[in-house]
């Protein structure tokens, strides 16, 4: 089972106008791609299971392992992308053959939040130049 769909898209857009802040996660005050996530996570799920480690911001970095879908792997169900709807969180790969570094919420089939360097969280068109990079996509539990 996941949470209403239409909730985290709700929860998300709370996000909106946060300024972005690398490894943060506080609705109003700041926040990273990732903190965005967690904060969704903390109003939808309930707490955190573990802590985030700090973690690079080089969306080129390359290496044998995906951190980051492994550790959504360990809390969240995989769903194909082509089962990707509002509520979905998607990975993207920045850069080709760079691990996916870069995480949003899908509000539409079209939109998506995220929360991006100089412009805080925003709700943007989810162009063909975003969606070739999506590499994942995990839903959100039920609580």
């Amino acid at each position: 089972m996941t949470p209403d769909r239409d909730r985290v898209v709700t929860v998300a857009r709370s996000w909106l106008g946060t300024p972005y802040h690398d490894q943060a996660s506080l609705r109003g005050v700041g926040c990273d791609c990732l903190g965005l996530a967690r904060g969704v996570w903390r109003e939808v799920v309930g707490d955190e299971p573990f802590p985030i480690p700090p973690y690079s911001r080089d969306w080129g970095e390359t290496g044998p392992r995906e951190v980051l879908a492994d550790g959504a792997r360990c809390m969240m169900p995989e769903i194909a992308l082509a089962d990707t709807g509002p509520g979905a969180l998607i990975l993207f790969r920045m850069t080709p053959h760079a691990i996916a570094k870069h995480v949003g919420i899908l509000t539409g089939p079209d939109s998506f939040i995220h929360a991006y360097e100089r412009l805080g969280v925003v709700e943007e068109v989810l162009t063909p130049i975003w969606r070739r990079r999506i590499a994942f996509a995990f839903l959100f539990p039920e609580r």
